[in-house]
């Protein structure tokens, strides 16, 4: 249930959702909001946080329950995305093992690769992460530079990557390569790299600085002939990986906007209670005419990112896999919801400048939402094209 919306309830909402929603709450309030300085102070999570999330159940909500999944729609996912981010969290790499990259391998895996790999990854067993972006290569997915060249029944893969969030503790390594270099989009495959063993050739290079987000395992990854088995390519033959990446890029930017719209709900809350505790001048600050007209018109904001990002989940779980509609929510909902985080800072004045506030962490983690899964300048010439 919303806090600032308490009858709100999406189209798409039914009471199995609702009932995820007051679990994920739970969990969340407990296993992760308390350790939120500590893992930023360390760079990553508690390696057993995995397990403890596939032990509630938040690993496998819209996979298949042969496997100890779900089995349930997007709309869990979405659930999940908004409660993660309204208990504080920024250092969960959850939006991208669950609702993105097992997606990878429950659409393009076959059922040896899904028998061998897929309990795992919804017990937490097995932390996914997946390998896109290079140093000279970010949007332009076919333009990457990692190679990946049969000898016999292995692939020699050399390259590197970064930004890759997971990068610490992945075991599973999804791998944007060029199987063709001669090609363009029709030489990109993706590959699935198990670095949980003693892989030759794999590096993890160092935990990037990022501006927010401290306690996620971002790093940069390296390959020197690495050999990875043949039978790990994911799709019935080479040069598929472009065209799986662009079908799933939808669901990455809808759960992307889901979060969006739980962070700017999150600032707002923690703005009127901050602004009903504070006081200047003799009274609370939430008293003052500027402070409420300002509150009452994030509210607003905050409705209209909801309404928009729900109507396009509505509309995904309906079938309709449309790259525009995506779009369309992830722009609203990152541009929006990251001008919501910082007209709530200033409600906070100097502690809001500081990183033990909860709002300073959601400030400087916001900013990378307009960035990754595609920047709002991608999601702009998406939309574009069907007007």
């Amino acid at each position: 249930m919303s806090e600032l919306f308490p009858d709100y309830r999406a189209t798409w909402e039914t009471d199995q959702h609702r009932a995820l929603r007051t679990h994920a709450a739970e969990f969340f309030r407990k296993e992760s909001t308390p350790h939120q300085e500590r893992w930023a102070k360390q760079h990553q999570v508690d390696r057993e946080f995995w397990n403890k999330l596939g032990d509630a159940g938040l690993l496998g909500v819209d996979l298949p329950e042969e496997f100890g999944g779900i089995g349930g729609d997007f709309g869990l996912s979405a659930v999940i995305a908004e409660e993660l981010v309204l208990a504080g969290d920024s250092a969960s790499g959850w939006l991208v093992h669950s609702p993105i990259v097992a997606h990878y391998i429950n659409t393009y895996a076959n059922d040896e690769q899904k028998q061998r790999w897929m309990p795992g990854i919804i017990s937490g067993d097995k932390v996914l992460a997946i390998a896109m972006t290079e140093p000279g290569t970010g949007s332009d997915l076919q333009a990457v530079k990692t190679t990946a060249v049969r000898d016999g029944d292995h692939y020699v893969i050399n390259g590197s990557k970064t930004f890759i969030s997971n990068g610490t503790h992945c075991d599973l390594l999804v791998i944007v390569a060029k199987t063709d270099s001669t090609k363009g989009a029709g030489g990109v495959s993706l590959i699935v790299a198990e670095t949980n063993s003693d892989l030759v050739g794999f590096q993890r290079g160092r935990v990037l600085e990022k501006v927010g987000q401290h306690g996620q395992d971002t790093r940069e990854l390296f390959f020197t002939d690495m050999r990875v088995p043949v039978a790990n390519l994911l799709g019935e033959q080479e040069g598929q990986g472009f065209y799986q990446l662009m079908s799933q890029l939808a669901r990455e930017r809808l759960i992307i906007a889901s979060s969006c719209a739980g962070m700017a709900e999150a600032a707002v809350i923690e703005s009127v209670r901050y602004t009903k505790e504070r006081e200047a001048f003799g009274k609370a600050l939430i008293k003052f005419q500027n402070t409420k007209f300002e509150l009452a018109e994030l509210k607003a904001e905050v409705l209209s990112i909801k309404t928009t990002v729900d109507y396009c989940i509505q509309e995904y779980v309906n079938g309709k896999n449309d790259p525009a509609t995506a779009s369309m929510a992830k722009l609203v909902a990152a541009d929006k919801g990251v001008d919501v985080v910082d007209r709530c800072v200033q409600f906070f004045g100097g502690y809001g400048y500081m990183m033990e506030y909860p709002i300073a962490r959601a400030y400087a983690g916001a900013r990378v939402n307009k960035i990754y899964g595609g920047t709002s300048e991608i999601m702009k010439e998406i939309i574009s094209r069907s007007l």
